[in-house]
């Protein structure tokens, strides 16, 4: 027996190397202006609808970079479609994301704001089923860059006077002409750590 599993991202970068390319704005019909009042506009007798209720598992990725009430409208949704007043539904969905990263953007504002929009000030947030990492594999291949990005999500990294963080010289590929920085960055790749050739 085959099973339908959706999977979905916040950010369109991401979307681009997943199955369909389709972003949880795009695949839920979740509009990028979202307010208290917004919910998603899909018909209980569309196609899309029929998809959503058969898929036995969602997965959204890069979901600390969507708006706490954005998740608020999915679960709505997820609620109509099954016609059940459980967390989502009653679906099962694989939240993937990482806070130490980027938060929600919102216009103008500063580190409590884009907090304050996330998963974590959300009613949901205290309903769901937390997994951690415990081991990163990314690790093995950099220690020493990979340290510094934990101690930037951690709030450890040093912060100038205008509380931004400098990032080191060592770190930055001067920009001259496009193929001459290309050529900079790729011959600082060891290709062979990340397990593939680049032709």
């Amino acid at each position: 027996m085959r099973y339908i599993a959706l999977a979905t991202t916040t950010s369109g970068v991401t979307a681009s190397i997943l199955p369909g390319e389709r972003t949880a704005h795009s695949r839920f019909k979740i509009l990028i202006d979202i307010d208290e009042n917004t919910s998603c506009n899909i018909s209980k007798e569309s196609s899309l609808a029929g998809l959503i209720r058969d898929a036995k598992l969602i997965v959204w990725d890069e979901v600390s970079m969507a708006k706490r009430r954005m998740l608020e409208v999915f679960d709505l949704l997820l609620k109509y479609l099954m016609n059940a007043n459980a967390l989502f539904g009653r679906k099962v969905i694989v939240l993937r994301g990482d806070f130490r990263q980027t938060l929600p953007v919102v216009r103008y504002g500063k580190k409590k704001d884009f907090i304050g929009e996330s998963l974590l000030y959300s009613s949901i947030w205290n309903e769901l089923e937390k997994l951690k990492l415990s081991e990163n594999m990314r690790t093995k291949t950099d220690p020493a860059f990979c340290d510094y990005l934990l101690r930037i999500g951690n709030g450890q990294e040093r912060v100038n006077s205008a509380d931004k963080i400098e990032i080191p010289d060592s770190l930055i590929i001067p920009y001259t002409t496009e193929r001459e920085s290309l050529d900079k960055l790729f011959a600082a790749i060891d290709i062979f750590k990340f397990g593939f050739v680049i032709f």
